[in-house]
């Protein structure tokens, strides 16, 4: 890719700046010291929100809020690219702890221009396997993409954008080294995780019918979300590593003996997965910020 991975690999990745994409209820991260707010704009259009920057174990970091200050912003509509362009250079965590429609969709633009090598993703979802229990995390490992609507590359070709065409492969999209960092981060705050998950990632904001969720876990997919993608395939183009925990929150509508999925069951869901999310992802920015990147960019 003669851009963007390309360039930051040259570095050598010591000292880490940690992107945060928060969804309703984490606009503003209670564990971080705040210091100031930044108003940006890119080649892709402006965030979703002011960036607010704080520290998080002495760690750098930038939350947005994705879905707008109140939340007026549908999955679909998200300016994906964004947000990963801006945080380029440094670590991501994408987070959507508040309710199912709340996705990580995420504006990669950002991340760039901030200084981003590396992501880590939260995405709250439904599960499409009884062993997927809700509070359960799980670490993805693949995605099967029904979204319609969104852009899922840089080389549009529009003014001021990429040209050209770019095929990123997606045979193993998520890194092995972020997922095992999740992992180690899962076991040891105690909280219950699968260590592998197929995300379905559908176009929302509704639910699936019944007969999409069966159609899904006939698929062999774990989880449903509206987020992952373009996600994983956005940072692929900027030559970042990109990991994903999913929330589980429900068991969306395919079982006959439980409740189907609603907005409000969610919610109550995400009270108890935000707590155990914050932890684990207190751990993955101090564990990762000991890590040496450079060998894996």
């Amino acid at each position: 890719i003669p851009f963007f991975g390309l360039t930051m690999a040259s570095g050598d990745c010591e000292n880490v700046k940690i992107g945060i994409i928060g969804g309703t209820g984490l606009e503003s991260f209670e564990l971080f010291e705040m210091n100031c707010t930044k108003t940006v704009n890119t080649p892709y259009g402006s965030p979703s929100s002011e960036l607010i920057c704080g520290t998080l174990h002495g760690v750098d970091c930038i939350i947005i809020a994705r879905h707008g200050k109140v939340h007026d912003i549908m999955p679909s509509d998200i300016n994906n690219r964004l947000c990963f362009l801006l945080f380029f250079m440094c670590i991501a965590f994408v987070l959507c702890v508040t309710s199912f429609f709340l996705y990580a969709s995420s504006s990669m633009c950002i991340m760039w221009e901030e200084g981003c090598t590396l992501v880590l993703a939260t995405t709250a979802c439904g599960s499409l396997r009884a062993e997927y229990e809700p509070t359960d995390f799980a670490i993805l490992d693949q995605f099967i993409d029904r979204t319609t609507k969104r852009d899922s590359t840089f080389y549009d070709g529009k003014p001021g954008h990429l040209k050209g065409v770019c095929h990123i492969s997606m045979r193993n999209p998520f890194s092995e080294k972020l997922r095992q960092l999740l992992i180690a981060a899962c076991e040891e705050n105690g909280v219950k995780h699968h260590k592998t998950g197929t995300a379905i990632t559908i176009e929302g904001p509704r639910f699936s019918t019944y007969a999409e969720s069966h159609l899904y876990r006939s698929w062999g997919g774990s989880i449903i979300n509206m987020t992952t993608v373009p996600e994983v395939v956005l940072a692929a183009e900027l030559g970042l590593l990109y990991a994903s925990l999913a929330l589980v929150t429900d068991y969306d509508c395919w079982r006959d003996d439980y409740e189907a999925v609603s907005v409000e069951h969610v919610m109550q869901t995400m009270a108890v997965n935000k707590q155990n999310a914050l932890k684990v992802i207190a751990t993955a920015v101090a564990n990762a910020s000991k890590q040496k990147w450079s060998d894996d960019i």
